[in-house]
């Protein structure tokens, strides 16, 4: 492992940023509603082996339960 700081470790992390970029822009052009930290989150996950289409399920319930708690805060305001 290169020491931080080092010319490598550089080159590694600004094309890491630019994987994110480009996966950034696919998922804004799929309207995926991810913010580039999610975004960084899921792609790490998906690296170290969870699956792809469970993590894709699990983002799914996990918007649909939020609009549901806001539909229900809502209702209760007004």
């Amino acid at each position: 492992m290169p020491p931080p700081g080092s010319r490598e470790e550089n080159e590694k992390q600004d094309a890491a940023r630019q994987a994110v970029d480009i996966l950034h822009e696919i998922s804004t052009i799929l309207n995926c509603h991810l913010d580039r930290r999610t975004l960084s989150v899921c792609i790490s996950m998906v690296e170290n082996g969870v699956n792809p289409e469970a993590l894709a399920n699990v983002v799914q319930y996990l918007r649909k339960e939020a609009q549901k708690v806001n539909f229900a805060k809502k209702s209760v305001g007004q």
